[in-house]
């Protein structure tokens, strides 16, 4: 089966193959590449060469000639692509700042400007997987993966489902914390959670082992609390407020203040952090001398980037070093994998997966992609029940949702007035006229 990776140049597509060669299934038969920057994916094709030496099976890789060429004959998409770059991720961050908000490049003003300017490459792809390849799964990697995957299953349907490591992430801390045992995170006849939200804004509420509820212990506990990120990011006595573990993503809106006061005056934004550092990583790989030299460059400026990441969140959280298993790299490759073997399998597997509401959550409609639990099978992904969301989780849910599908709606027409409402209504946006702003400030600087 035939793979195509759409950011095929992407800092971690490595991370996907290195992934692909671990794996016991080997279920691809070909990996393709294509990225809109030839530079980027000849490196990281050279990456790919390094890891694939001396193993008894590699998989081959191809870079694609066009995007049409990337999607004829493919089983799964992975899509991964980031319209304008670091450059826009930038002005993403900046132009809001400039305003006094957040910016970030999925939550907040900053998430709006980069879906307006993705969701229309990313239907784009879509109709043209619909004509190539209408019996491919797309993956969606694609930051704001939640309003992304909205647009894109307008035109695929349940075909296309999002993915992000946050929650997976979450799940096995939390349990790590608890005690429990990792090999039981992964079983599901002994582990059992309950997780729902919109990408980058969900709360995990429950979490079992053997039947047992192991949440109201770990949050009554401090010291487990202090082990693992998502306690140290919102501390013991709001999480017990809570009652629920949330996404870290949330801290920005829980403590938009401290965060907004860490980032405000910030010498580097995070996507200036990383346009610096892996345009000095593609600058330095190409003048490296082979594919060992190329992975070791490689590997050296991937454990930075998971070393700083969140960095203005945990600055203003009190300031601590991420932990050892937080540094591996991967999570989406993983999730990717296994939702992709699911699929192929027909395994019934439970993944917290971005998919159409359905029933889900009632008070949202049936289309609105959530991120939830899911069963996985030949049929795709179908999201299980879950208990009824609290008020204020509910009335977050339903804010950003409204803000989600303004801008799908601004970027499918052009249509100021709901690019402004977009804007306007996200929690993390304290004016109409700020938002006015900051959407003329783009339409300028795009």
């Amino acid at each position: 089966m035939r793979l195509t990776i759409l950011g095929g140049g992407g800092f971690r597509v490595p991370l996907v193959y290195r992934a692909l060669l671990d794996d016991p299934g080997r279920a691809v038969s070909e990996v393709v590449l294509h990225d809109t920057d030839p530079r980027r994916v000849a490196v990281i094709a050279e990456v790919l060469a390094r890891l694939a030496q001396g193993h008894p099976a590699p998989v081959p890789v191809r870079v694609a000639d066009g995007l049409d060429d990337a999607l004829e004959g493919a089983g799964f998409v992975f899509s991964a692509i980031r319209v304008g770059g670091t450059a826009g991720r930038i002005r993403d961050e900046r132009i809001p700042l400039s305003e006094g908000v957040l910016g970030q490049e999925t939550v907040g003003a900053g998430g709006v400007l980069y879906g307006l300017r993705t969701i229309p490459v990313a239907l784009h792809i879509a109709e043209r997987v619909a004509a190539l390849a209408p019996g491919a799964w797309v993956i969606n990697f694609t930051n704001p993966a939640g309003m992304v995957t909205e647009a894109m299953s307008q035109v695929l349907g349940d075909r296309v489902i999002g993915i992000c490591d946050s929650p997976v992430g979450l799940v096995r801390r939390a349990a790590r914390a608890a005690g429990a045992d990792p090999a039981a995170v992964g079983d599901p006849d002994r582990t059992g959670y309950d997780y729902v939200g919109l990408n980058h804004l969900g709360w995990l509420r429950s979490l079992t082992l053997d039947g047992t509820e192991l949440l109201p212990g770990l949050l009554a506990d401090d010291a487990a609390l202090g082990s693992f990120e998502e306690g140290r990011l919102f501390g013991g006595d709001w999480l017990r407020t809570l009652g629920a573990l949330p996404n870290e993503y949330l801290h920005y809106y829980y403590f938009r203040r401290e965060t907004l006061d860490s980032v405000r005056d910030t010498r580097e934004t995070r996507g200036e952090f990383l346009d610096q550092q892996q345009g000095g990583f593609f600058t330095r790989a190409a003048a490296a001398g082979g594919p060992d030299a190329v992975y070791a460059l490689w590997e050296r400026t991937r454990l930075e980037r998971e070393e700083t990441y969140m960095a203005h969140s945990r600055e203003a959280s009190g300031g601590w070093q991420r932990d050892s298993h937080d540094l591996e790299g991967g999570g989406y490759d993983r999730v990717a994998l296994a939702l992709m073997h699911a699929i192929l399998g027909n395994s019934g597997t439970r993944l917290i997966l971005n998919v159409r509401n359905g029933t889900t959550v009632p008070q949202l409609a049936p289309d609105a992609i959530v991120e939830t639990v899911c069963e996985v099978g030949a049929q795709g992904a179908r999201p299980l029940p879950c208990a009824p969301l609290r008020e204020d989780q509910l009335g977050l849910m339903l804010q950003v949702k409204a803000v989600e599908r303004a801008t799908v709606e601004a970027a499918l027409f052009k249509d100021r007035g709901a690019a402004l409402r977009a804007l306007a209504l996200h929690p993390l946006v304290d004016s109409p006229a700020v938002a006015a702003r900051i959407l003329e400030r783009a339409a300028k600087e795009a």
